[in-house]
């Protein structure tokens, strides 16, 4: 299963009908084939790394919300705890599954018996044959038919169910706030639950602090860590305190990335950079990028204030400029500007191409309190 279309109205405060196409629009060289994209059918390319940049309150995380919100409705069939109202929001998804092009399509309301649950309403359930000669009308009406042995679901449930059969997981979520102390027993749960060793929690250790030798769990809230000085039992509130904020997020981070490129799912991150040294960025972009890693097509969506990651990529049409307007909208980097593809993609946005500048006004403004 592989998204390839999203379309929503109502979400948060996005605007209207916002469309994000994960499918490549422009030229398809040799290298793009080999280290950006991924053909998961003939002729059908989508990305190994799609990105979303802007300023601070542009509407990034709004997006990957809504990524977030698209993939649980394909692993989970199901909406629950999430952070937004699920009132009022119609949705239409587009994904490709064993050589068929599904649509979606759906109205979204909060569950009146159900807690922290939404309802699905009007779903509405399209399929039809993939076939290459059709790659530029594969979102239009033409050929789509209705799925036949529907079956009756609770309110609560998608109708997907009955094409992908069994929840699992499409994509993980990691937002940039972190989980606290709480990230020590998520990360040694996601360890047993994807079947991976301690051998590879001791390498994620060292690569944030070479001073630590070995964690391991003793029960929810108590762990034994051991350094290259000695060996201790610690609680996780404790344990957070003394390792440092980009290690704990990391641990948790590398653990999922493994986890991703290891068994295929997407991984959704929010500010990719939050608390990570550039190298380390670029490293996880990296890993996403090499076939001989991804070998089961995992993409990683990610949102950036770090523009210079922008010039890892050698395509545009992978990256989203996000704007917040009285709505908060997404433009694609090679759909919607007229941008030098000679020119490195942090210069232009340093020279504010793309309208993300911070208000040097507003700066000033700052200044000036400072010198009343």
């Amino acid at each position: 299963m592989k998204l390839l279309y999203l379309k929503a109205t109502g979400f948060k405060n996005l605007k209207d009908d916002c469309i994000i196409d994960f499918t490549a629009k422009s030229k398809k060289t040799a290298e793009d084939k080999e280290y950006e994209l991924q053909e998961i059918d003939d002729g059908l390319f989508v990305y190994n790394t799609v990105a979303f940049i802007g300023k601070n309150a542009s509407g990034k995380t709004s997006f990957l919300d809504l990524l977030d919100c698209a993939y649980s409705i394909l692993g989970d069939f199901s909406l629950e705890d999430k952070n937004y109202s699920y009132n009022g929001i119609h949705i239409e998804l587009f994904f490709y599954h064993e050589g068929t092009i599904y649509k979606y399509v759906t109205d979204i309301d909060s569950s009146q018996t159900l807690n922290n649950k939404a309802t699905f309403v009007n779903q509405k359930l399209f399929e039809k044959p993939y076939y290459k000669s059709y790659i530029k009308t594969i979102f239009s009406d033409d050929g789509f038919r209705p799925v036949d042995n529907i079956g009756i679901l609770p309110e609560d449930t998608s109708i997907l169910f009955f094409v992908l059969k069994k929840k699992e997981t499409k994509a993980v979520y990691f937002n940039s706030d972190g989980e606290g102390a709480n990230t020590y027993r998520l990360m040694f749960n996601a360890l047993k639950r994807y079947k991976l060793s301690t051998g590879i929690l001791s390498k994620i250790l060292h690569l944030f602090d070479e001073n630590i030798v070995s964690l391991s769990m003793l029960d929810d809230h108590n762990y034994e860590l051991a350094t290259i000085t000695e060996k201790k039992i610690i609680s996780d509130n404790e344990l957070i305190h003394f390792l440092s904020s980009g290690t704990t997020k990391g641990l948790l981070l590398y653990v999922t990335v493994i986890a991703s490129l290891k068994y295929g799912f997407d991984l959704i991150l929010d500010e990719i950079e939050n608390h990570f040294h550039k190298t380390l960025v670029e490293n996880i972009i990296n890993l996403y990028k090499d076939k001989s890693i991804n070998k089961l097509n995992a993409t990683l969506y990610f949102s950036t204030h770090y523009c210079e990651l922008l010039d890892l990529f050698n395509r545009q049409d992978n990256i989203w400029v996000c704007r917040a307007d009285k709505t908060i909208s997404a433009l694609n980097m090679y759909e919607n500007f007229d941008i030098r593809t000679e020119l490195s993609k942090s210069r232009q946005f340093y020279n504010d191409a793309f309208k993300t500048a911070v208000n040097y006004d507003d700066l000033m403004n700052i200044k000036k309190e400072f010198l009343k």
